[in-house]
């Protein structure tokens, strides 16, 4: 029998009270070490502890063969639903576990994207206790689980016991593994493939024989979710031993085993996928093509996009291609996008072809391609080619959101109303429309419109739409004089959306707005830095706004070197598809020359923002504007907010005209 591996492992003391006391203080505690120091040990022993205090414990064991595969860590806890997209799926998880239970999440560093997302949602919202362990030093580890220690929710408990040496625990590592029997080592070479299996199939892909083999050896243990290694490392050394043919041969034999079974639901069906991409057992096109559509609606762009690749190299394929389309674009990737779709002949297809195709192709023109002008032109021929209400309807919708951004409020609120009254409105034709009424109606005045057009906007159409209403609600809780309450809704808002970008970074902009209401610059600046980076690329507008809160921030801080920086960058990717926010570039400018010390052209800039919130009719921004007015030493500036007041009783305007008669 082979040498058991020499384990130079942290003690016990003070680990585990630490554990404890992170669980009663924090939503739970994370031990962070390298791999072998005895961290899921510890974590079995601080369950014991522990367990008696809760009504139930489950365990989640993340691997590196389920990295790609969205919510396989928790696949034995959740159903994930045929319908339903990201944020509904998430939300349903949440609810299915987050009864206060203990769950303990084993090698969180290795959890694929989805389930990091929903295990740091689970610790914001505290509906669960958690136990988690991590490693740091390999591959990068998830944004989620990196901020589980970051933003404070897990007491982080650092592991790195005297003695323990990564390179030589590695030589003994892959020592053990070369030295064990033929049969337990091909055990191993399967799980390298996919881990965990379940005792059937491992013992059907080699023997029972090799199975008790391999768990009498040490090299692997039986788990309530099948076979897997005894340690990580195990199938690490056995990684790295393995060729490329032989990689394709192992998998080629788990697709056949897994293929003869019955379906396994959305998760099994996309591991399937993602196997059979590697093997010689190719799947079908619709096969993959059905995968790539369950990624894109789980929110796994890249993921999709493989997917939906390799069903395009088996041929064309209309759906495949406009799912890959969808992952370009939302990636931030618009030419490429572009090229796809250009590559669809459209006289040939139907009308709800033409619709499928028309729709992604105008968006991605108008956001990614920064070509308004041509996006808004390009609907309008389409609508012209189509018959159908439902269709008009839904080209409409989309057309109210390319008016808002370009500006015009008044012709996005008319078309808008018109799609949420029309019968013949779908799902997606209310998201679109609602968004953009709510924020609309926020920024016009019309405070008491926006959470029922927000409301409506959720139910049909959640997800990136979702910071558009929420922008609009967390604008009217400031004009309402409650600016606590909207940073407490933009803070749930960013936490309950995928830390994935550009969800996380967009959320972070409506944050940053609120703290610039709530007159904490200095925060705002923290996040917006990053924001504004991670917006750049992607072509949405809320990038050249992160810029132009970012200006601001930094002018208020009196920082006019990176204030200018920002600015550059803001005036650079300004332009129609964000003529929305021209009144905060206004401001963006103001403030930079006040840091500037150029108090005259302060004054002049913000009353132009004033003249651009008006001209758009935008009267809750110029309000916001005025007050800047007033703080940048503008004499005239409490006449204007006397006259925004009586076009708008708000708490905001109120407030800030005592504050001016000071």
């Amino acid at each position: 029998m082979p040498v058991p591996v020499h384990w130079v492992t942290a003690p016990p003391e003070p680990a585990l009270t630490q554990v404890e006391s992170g669980v009663r203080t924090h939503a739970g505690a994370v031990l962070v070490g390298p791999a072998g120091v005895g961290k899921s040990t510890l974590a079995r022993r601080a369950v014991e502890r522990l367990a008696p205090d809760f009504s139930r414990v489950d365990w989640v064991r993340a691997t590196a063969s389920q990295t790609r595969v969205p919510f396989a860590a928790f696949e034995h806890l959740i159903d994930v639903p045929d319908t339903g997209k990201t944020a509904a799926v998430l939300r349903a998880a949440r609810e299915r576990l987050g009864d206060g239970r203990l769950l303990v999440v084993d090698d969180a560093h290795l959890l694929d994207p989805l389930s990091a997302t929903l295990v740091y949602q689970l610790a914001v919202a505290r509906a669960v206790r958690m136990v988690a362990t991590a490693s740091l030093g390999g591959p990068p580890v998830p944004a989620e689980i990196s901020a589980l220690w970051r933003d404070g929710l897990l007491a982080r408990i650092d592991l790195q016991p005297a003695g323990h040496d990564d390179g030589r625990l590695r030589a003994q590592v892959g020592e053990f593994v070369e030295t064990l029997p033929k049969a337990a080592h091909r055990v191993l070479e399967y799980l390298v493939v996919s881990d965990p299996l379940s005792l059937e199939d491992a013992a059907v892909l080699t023997s029972a024989h090799a199975v008790d083999e391999a768990v009498q050896s040490g090299a692997v243990e039986i788990g309530e979710d099948g076979l897997r290694p005894a340690h990580p490392l195990f199938c690490d050394a056995v990684r790295g031993a393995l060729g490329g043919p032989e990689v394709r041969r192992l998998r080629t034999a788990v697709v056949e085993r897994l293929s003869a079974s019955a379906s396994k639901g959305v998760v099994g069906r996309l591991r399937l996928a993602v196997l059979a991409l590697g093997s010689d057992r190719p799947q079908s096109t619709a096969d993959l093509r059905t995968a790539a559509q369950e990624a894109l609606r789980l929110g796994d762009l890249e993921l999709c996009e493989r997917l939906g690749r390799a069903a395009l190299e088996r041929g064309p394929d209309l759906a495949a291609r406009l799912t890959v389309a969808y992952a370009l674009a939302w990636q931030g990737r618009g030419r490429e996008a572009d090229d796809v779709l250009a590559e669809i002949d459209s006289t040939a297809l139907t009308e709800d072809e033409l619709m499928a195709w028309a729709l992604p192709t105008a968006a991605n023109q108008f956001w990614m391609l920064s070509q308004p002008e041509r996006a808004t032109a390009f609907l309008r021929t389409i609508r012209g080619k189509v018959s159908s209400p439902a269709a008009r309807t839904t080209i409409d919708a989309l057309s109210a959101t390319f008016a808002m951004n370009a500006g015009n409020l008044t012709r996005a609120t008319e078309i808008a109303a018109e799609v949420l009254a029309s019968p013949d409105a779908d799902d997606t034709a209310i998201g679109w429309a609602a968004s953009a009424a709510a924020l609309s109606a926020a920024r016009t005045g019309r405070f008491a419109d926006v959470d029922a057009l927000a409301e409506r906007a959720s139910a049909g159409q959640p997800g990136l739409l979702r910071f558009t209403s929420g922008y609009g609600q967390t604008t009217a809780l400031v004009m309402g004089g409650e600016p606590d309450r909207a940073l407490e809704l933009a803070q749930r808002l960013t936490d309950f959306a995928q830390r994935r970008q550009p969800g996380r970074a967009i959320g972070e902009v409506l944050i940053a707005d609120a703290l610039l209401a709530k007159d904490d610059p200095a925060q705002a600046v923290a996040l917006l830095r990053d924001a504004a980076a991670t917006l750049a690329p992607t072509g949405y507008s809320w990038g050249p706004l992160a810029w132009m809160l970012l200006a601001q921030a930094l002018g208020r801080l009196n920082q006019p070197v990176e204030a200018a920086k920002a600015l550059s960058r803001a005036e650079s990717r300004h332009g129609l598809k964000s003529m929305l926010f021209a009144p905060e570039l206004a401001l963006a400018r103001a403030w930079t020359m006040a840091a500037r010390n150029d108090a005259h052209e302060a004054v002049e800039l913000a009353r132009g923002a004033v003249k651009a919130a008006d001209r758009g009719g935008q009267t809750a921004v110029a309000l916001r504007a005025a007050r800047d007015g007033v703080r940048l030493g503008d004499p005239r500036a409490r006449d204007t907010l006397t006259r925004l007041c009586r076009e708008v009783d708000c708490a905001f305007g109120r407030d800030a005209l005592a504050a001016a008669g000071d």
